[in-house]
């Protein structure tokens, strides 16, 4: 149930002229879910780590709408994933119980984050070793 192989990037799509571009995403066609929660993160430096956590119920889609960033996803494991956003139409998709790091932001990154559910801090689990406990035990059950 808990699989890093349930992460995958997705490519939105891109209509346009000589006006500009526009990408429309919508919820539950374009990504697995329905959107509850919409973020955005910029003005992090370069050497800033964001995330840092897991979630047992949220699922998300990172976008970097402006500029760049690196999104490394663990599986508790010891199996690892980085992918780099860089272009406003591609987003990273990631399933509850993933570990998620943040980082490498350029300058005029714009981090846009989709999320499956309100915010409730009771889900999150900010400890790397409390997670791939949590991750054991559910693997154990099965």
């Amino acid at each position: 149930m808990y699989n890093i192989n349930k992460v995958k990037m997705l490519e939105f799509s891109e209509k346009g002229d000589e006006r500009g571009r526009l990408v429309i995403i919508e919820g539950g066609q374009d990504i697995p879910f329905e959107v509850k929660r919409v973020f955005y993160i910029y003005g992090s430096d370069k050497d800033v780590m964001r995330g840092q956590h897991a979630n047992r119920r949220t699922e998300f889609v990172l976008i970097n709408v402006a500029g760049t960033s690196k999104v490394k996803v663990k599986d508790g494991r010891g199996n690892e994933v980085i992918f780099c956003l860089n272009r406003p139409h591609t987003g990273v998709y990631l399933p509850a119980m993933v570990w998620k790091d943040m980082y490498d932001f350029s300058e005029d990154s714009v981090l846009l984050v989709l999320a499956s559910e309100h915010y409730d801090a009771e889900e999150y689990i900010r400890d790397y070793d409390a997670f791939a406990y949590e991750i054991e035990q559910v693997k154990e059950k099965r």
